[in-house]
Parts: structure tokens; sequence; C-alpha cells
């Protein structure tokens, strides 16, 4: 059986008629709101000592060695520059001296 193109053009036109009765079809598009990250603030070790008041840079070179502050080695090798996650060194510090 061959359809003429009228044909399929009322057929078509059925189909999307029973379907818009089947399917509720909003009138206004859904919006999606995508918001920025926030932006991460990453120390040295120095100024990790100099933000908080009684840390050394020794402790916050301890932190990092055991793994309770998220960092980022950057340069060559395990002697690169470290950067602390300035988030994660105060939730640290919050929830040891809370």
């Amino acid at each position: 059986m061959y359809l003429t193109t009228k044909q399929k053009s009322e057929l078509i036109a059925a189909v999307s008629a029973l379907l818009e009765k089947m399917i509720p079809v909003e009138d206004e598009p859904t919006t999606i709101t995508v918001s920025k990250p926030a932006l991460l603030e990453m120390l040295t070790v120095k100024e990790c000592a100099a933000l908080v008041s009684g840390l050394t840079e020794h402790t916050v070179r301890m932190l990092v060695k055991h793994d309770k502050v998220k960092y980022i080695r950057c340069g060559q090798g395990a002697r690169g520059k470290i950067l602390v996650s300035k988030e994660s060194l105060m939730k640290y510090l919050g929830a040891v001296c809370a």
C-alpha cells in the first residue's frame, strides 16, 4: 500500500494530535539555571601559616604529608611547590578546634 503525500501529511497530523492528547504539553519552556562553580582558592604553605594565628609552616606540611587537607603540588617532582585548598584547611581546623 502506497500513500500519497497528502495522506502521509494527514496521518502525521492525526498521530501528532493523539500524542498531544496523551502527553501534556507545557506552554512555557522550562528554564534551567546553571550557576558558576565556586572559585577554588589555593594558598602556599606560608600563606596558610599567616592566615591562622599559631599555625606554623611545619604543621601545614605535616597536614599535607598525612593527607589531612586537599592540596596539589606544582612544579617538577616531589619537591614542587605545595598549594593547599583554603576551604579544606579551614574545614579541617574547624573540625579539630570545635
